[in-house]
């Protein structure tokens, strides 16, 4: 008792520390760094990473960092280093996401890279609002869709031939030659000297003459436990572990006490559920997800995949293509959950239930009567398969059974099946059977009769 109890009490002090800490990082972050002493006399620029879809956390880092920029402390300008694809907050954050850039003291400039960044959806429409931007060869912008912000307070955006971004994806010197970015800019250094306000020296760098900022460059990012919350907001990682919490949880179920594997479980779907919430999804198809792993729970109980196994897996299909809306997960995340659910319940589980944490006869009443094979000779011991799977299994000494030969399921002993061959039976075991299970009707009064005759 002492045991479980304590493993209850880790179960619990576990989701609510998992849960605290949710709601601590979805809170907010702090801006970019508040010391100013370095900007006195030449002036900073803050450098912040924007990486991911741009969802609760993102949007507080970002407004809060635009907050704290003030000309007084010597900062002369924000930089927000956009690697995003696209926004999952609503419209009014999205909105207000927009006006801190549009409102910031200081002047505020997008650049979209390194190679390979994107600023795709809503992500776009806020390169628009910024003061300036610029784009690194081999990073993209576009796909932006109708537009979200507010055409009253910040007007038609992407118009004339910047409006070839709302349905295609521009990359580099072509994304400005549209007019959709400001400049071409290879690297964040190249970016910083062509802002206003920064001061900058001509050096001999790798045997060519460039700018260098004087002005001080400061870099940020979300703290590293934020970063971890913004990370559950993927699609990808939510889909992966609310499958792994689900499955965990249901593992748990058939254990015996709260163990790892439920406090793992726990964590993992507590963070599911916060990812899950962050990202436009469909609730019946949450719904249906979750009602899949009850199916798959029924079969598990008796140790067999059977119908209610298929049905899960059908849900668990269905639930999982479209569980989100804006944002999927990557078909690698599908493909991982689909089959490692399919593996897991079809044959893993299953087998693990069989051999270990099966209850001794809940749900497998059905067994009693079922034909099967030997597998194993069994005398008095061996293994038999019933059902597509195998079992342990115990017969009448009287009664040896051979590999290969038919067996009938008599009774459940635990995990072991009480078996008999399907033809000649012992008399005595069918009797010790019986009085065993207080039967009555003719198998009680022809064993009866039997003894009588001996």
């Amino acid at each position: 008792m002492g045991t479980l109890a304590s493993r209850l009490r880790l179960f619990v002090i576990t989701i609510v520390a998992l849960g605290g800490l949710a709601a601590l990082a979805v809170g907010g972050s702090s801006p970019a760094g508040a010391d100013t002493g370095l900007c006195r006399k030449n002036g900073c620029v803050d450098v912040v990473a924007v990486n991911g879809l741009i969802d609760q956390i993102e949007a507080d880092f970002i407004i809060s960092t635009l907050e704290g920029a003030r000309r007084a402390d010597g900062v002369v300008a924000v930089v927000l280093q956009f690697d995003s694809g696209g926004t999952a907050v609503a419209d009014d954050r999205l909105d207000q996401v927009a006006a801190a850039i549009a409102g910031a003291d200081v002047p505020v400039s997008v650049w979209i890279g390194p190679s390979g960044s994107e600023a795709l959806g809503g992500a776009a429409e806020l390169v628009q609002v910024a003061d300036s931007s610029g784009i690194a060869p081999g990073s993209k912008i576009g796909d932006a869709g109708p537009q979200r912000l507010s055409v009253a307070q910040f007007g038609e955006l992407l118009t004339g031939k910047a409006a070839v971004a709302r349905t295609e994806v521009l990359s580099g010197q072509e994304a400005v030659d549209a007019g959709v970015v400001t400049r071409f800019s290879p690297t964040v250094g190249d970016h910083i000297v062509n802002l206003d306000g920064v001061k900058t020296v001509t050096r001999t760098q790798d045997g060519q003459r460039r700018q260098v900022p004087v002005t001080t460059v400061r870099f940020s990012k979300l703290p590293l436990f934020t970063q971890l919350f913004h990370t559950v907001a993927s699609p990808s990682v939510a889909y992966l572990l609310l499958t792994v919490g689900l499955g965990l949880l249901l593992f748990e179920f058939f254990t015996a006490g709260i163990g790892i594997a439920g406090v793992v479980g726990a964590g993992c779907a507590i963070l599911a559920g916060y990812g899950v919430s962050e990202l436009p999804h469909n609730q019946w198809a949450l719904v249906v997800v979750i009602l899949s792993f009850v199916a798959f729970a029924i079969d598990v109980q008796t140790g067999i995949p059977r119908a209610w196994t298929i049905i899960g897996m059908v849900g668990f299909t269905v639930g999982s293509l479209f569980l989100f809306t804006d944002f999927r997960p990557t078909w690698i995340a599908l493909v991982a959950g689909l089959v490692g659910i399919g593996v897991t319940m079809f044959s893993g589980m299953p087998a693990m239930v069989r051999t270990r944490f099966s209850t001794p006869t809940i749900g497998r009443e059905w067994m009693v009567g079922e034909l099967g094979d030997a597998a194993t000779g069994v005398d008095p011991e061996g293994t038999v398969r019933v059902g597509d799977a195998l079992w342990r299994a115990r017969a009448n000494r009287a009664t040896p059974i051979a590999a290969g030969d038919r067996i009938r399921v008599v009774a459940i002993d635990g995990l072991v099946l009480e078996v008999e061959p399907e033809v000649g039976g012992a008399i005595d075991y069918r009797e010790m059977r019986n009085r065993r299970k207080g039967a009555t009707g003719p198998d009680a009064a022809d064993a009866s009769a039997d003894q009588d005759l001996r």
